[in-house]
């Protein structure tokens, strides 16, 4: 079978190839995969994963073989793919702990986008009430930020949306933003949860505009520039304010998953793929990606063979 292995050479981080099938443990569904999801930081640290190795961690497909333990969704079953190792294949072995079954009514290129993104901005919001509270997503026109957004303003947020262009920021509003804003610079009024994804300077102002208890979830370093903060800054009455990391890809993701598909099929998210492609040619796909071109998700559609 075929797959998009770790290339550090190639133009894409990645090369289509082939590879061994795949041998799925007891406890693991065979899925005949229809298309991939692209995250940045998949491809952007590809060489940080070991050459020649199938890539990918989200993709949407269709059941072939039910788990041989007699658990998980039977074969002919659509499902998505999250947060998984090695998924950019023609056909892969998934944990039952990083698929979720999709609903009727929801496309498949839609599933295969959720993953990493989707699970990320939801287990960011799931962590305080965000009910009539302030919140502020930095980097909202990228993949994480633009589920972040949607999913707050669900929860009853007040949404800031902070973006790197005013082009980017065009189309925010329909997705839940309260306001759009081009940077943090301005904004005055403090914020109870925010959700980073630029780092750098801009971490260390973000850090100002936060409200006494409030939180700042760093879950990107878009801006690859380091953060320094000014001792005074640390220091301040009140209720403490804290800054947290989050990268969690070992607990399961199925039911996580499964919500945020709910969402889809309720019409009440939208999985905001803004770029569609083959796998047979990866370059300017990865491209598009790596330089900011692209508002919201990559998919790439399983072709050929």
């Amino acid at each position: 079978m075929r797959a998009l292995v770790v290339d550090p050479d190639a133009a894409a981080s990645v090369r289509l190839t082939e590879v061994a099938e795949p041998r799925p443990r007891p406890d693991q569904a065979l899925v005949a995969v229809r298309h991939i999801g692209l995250n940045y930081g998949e491809l952007v640290f590809a060489s940080r994963w070991p050459t020649g190795s199938v890539h990918g961690h989200d993709a949407a497909g269709v059941v072939v073989e039910q788990a041989a333990d007699g658990t998980g969704p039977a074969a002919g079953t659509p499902v998505a793919i999250g947060l998984a190792a090695h998924t950019w294949a023609e056909r892969v072995a998934v944990d039952l702990t990083r698929l979720a079954a999709v609903p009727e009514g929801v496309d498949l290129v839609d599933a295969a986008a959720l993953g990493v993104a989707g699970v990320t901005a939801l287990r960011v919001l799931r962590t305080r009430s965000v009910l009539q509270r302030r919140v502020l997503v930095t980097g909202a026109s990228g993949g994480v930020g633009r589920f972040a957004l949607q999913l707050a303003a669900i929860a009853g947020a007040h949404v800031t949306a902070s973006v790197g262009s005013a082009e980017r920021g065009v189309d925010l509003p329909k997705l839940g933003a309260d306001e759009v804003v081009v940077g943090v610079e301005g904004l005055e009024d403090p914020f109870d949860l925010v959700l980073d994804t630029v780092g750098g300077p801009q971490l260390a102002a973000v850090w100002s505009l936060l409200a006494a208890g409030g939180t700042v979830h760093v879950v990107g370093h878009a801006s690859g520039e380091p953060t320094a903060f000014d001792t005074g800054a640390l220091f301040a009455f009140g209720e403490p304010r804290s800054i947290t990391t989050y990268g969690d890809v070992t607990s399961p993701v199925d039911a996580d998953l499964a919500d945020l598909l709910a969402l889809l099929a309720a019409g009440k998210m939208s999985a905001q793929v803004d770029l569609r492609g083959s796998w047979e040619d990866t370059t300017d796909a990865v491209t598009a990606l790596k330089s900011r071109r692209v508002k919201g998700k990559g998919v790439l559609d399983v072709t050929g063979g």
